[in-house]
C-alpha cells in the first residue's frame, strides 16, 4: 500500500508517495478521457488556440510583439485555472455521470469562491511575469528595440540576444515552478471537495511536490513539453495537448491525494 503523508487541514487530507514514472500513466488516462469525451476536450483545445491567435493579432496591431513570448509562457502559469472544465469532465466520467460541454463550462460553480481565490493567486504570478518580462525587454533593448521583422532573429539567433533570453527564461522558470507547486493538485481538490478551502488546497499541493519531488519534476517537465509543443505549432497543437494535460491533471490529483474517514467519498 502506498505510504501517505498527512497535511495540516480541518479535514484529513493525505498525500500518497508514488513511483517516479507514475506521470506517464496520468498521460495515458488523460488520452483515454479525451477519447471518451472528444467533443468537450477538442472544444477546449480549439478555444485555447483561437484565443492565442486573437491575442497575437491584437499585440501585433498594437505594436507590442515583444509581449507574445511572455504571454505564451504565461499560459503555463494560468493553465490550471483554464482547464477546470476538463477536470470536471474527468470527475464525472470517473463516477459514471453524464458529461457535456455546458457542464464543463460551469464546473467552477461547485466551489466558486475558493476556485476564484486560487485563480487570483495564479493571476498574480501571471501579471508579475508579464511585468518582469516587459522590464527586462526594455532594460536590455532600450527605447529602440528590434523591428518586428528582426525581433525573432535578434532574440534567438544572435549572440546579442542570448543573455536576455537566458535571464528571462531563468526568472520565468522560477515563477512557473512556484505557481506549479501551489496549484498542481489545488484546483482539482477544490473542485472535488466543495467544503475545501484554498489554504488547504495550496498546502496539499505544496506537500505533494515535497513528498514526490522526482515524480512531480517529471510531471512538470511533461506539462511544459506538451504545452510548449502546442504553442510552437502556432497554437494548433493545443487542440489536442491541452485536453490531454487537463484530463491527466485530474488523475494526478486522484493518485496523489487521499482523505481520511471524515473526508471519505
Amino acid at each position: 500500500m502506498a505510504e501517505a503523508v498527512p497535511v495540516f487541514a480541518p479535514q484529513p487530507i493525505r498525500i500518497r508517495r508514488i513511483e517516479v514514472d507514475r506521470p506517464w500513466s496520468w498521460l495515458a488516462k488523460g488520452w483515454q478521457d479525451l477519447r471518451r469525451a472528444p467533443a468537450i476536450g477538442l472544444a477546449y483545445g480549439a478555444l485555447a488556440a483561437i484565443t492565442g491567435y486573437v491575442l497575437v493579432l491584437g499585440l501585433i496591431s498594437a505594436g507590442m510583439l515583444y509581449l507574445v513570448l511572455p504571454l505564451a509562457a504565461g499560459f503555463l502559469l494560468v493553465g490550471p485555472l483554464l482547464t477546470v472544465g476538463l477536470y470536471e469532465t474527468s470527475r464525472r466520467a470517473e463516477q459514471g455521470l453524464p458529461t457535456s460541454f455546458f457542464q464543463a463550462l460551469l464546473a467552477f460553480r461547485r466551489n466558486a469562491m475558493q476556485i476564484g481565490l486560487m485563480g487570483v493567486a495564479l493571476l498574480i504570478f501571471f501579471f508579475a511575469w508579464v511585468r518582469i518580462a516587459s522590464l527586462l525587454f526594455f532594460l536590455y533593448w532600450g527605447l529602440e528595440p528590434p523591428s518586428v521583422e528582426n525581433l525573432v532573429a535578434e532574440t534567438f539567433l544572435s549572440p546579442r540576444g542570448w543573455p536576455f533570453l537566458v535571464i528571462g527564461t531563468a526568472i520565468g522558470a522560477v515563477l512557473a515552478f512556484l505557481a506549479y507547486s501551489i496549484s498542481v493538485v489545488a484546483i482539482p481538490l477544490l473542485l472535488d471537495r466543495e467544503e475545501a478551502n484554498v489554504i488547504e488546497a495550496i498546502a496539499a499541493s505544496v506537500r505533494a511536490v515535497q513528498t514526490n519531488p522526482a515524480a512531480m519534476l517529471l510531471w512538470a517537465a511533461l506539462i511544459a513539453i506538451f504545452v510548449g509543443f502546442g504553442l510552437v505549432t502556432a497554437f494548433l497543437g493545443l487542440v489536442v495537448t491541452l485536453p490531454v494535460i487537463g484530463h491527466a491533471s485530474w488523475h494526478a490529483y486522484r493518485d496523489l491525494v487521499e482523505f481520511g474517514e471524515s473526508g471519505a467519498r
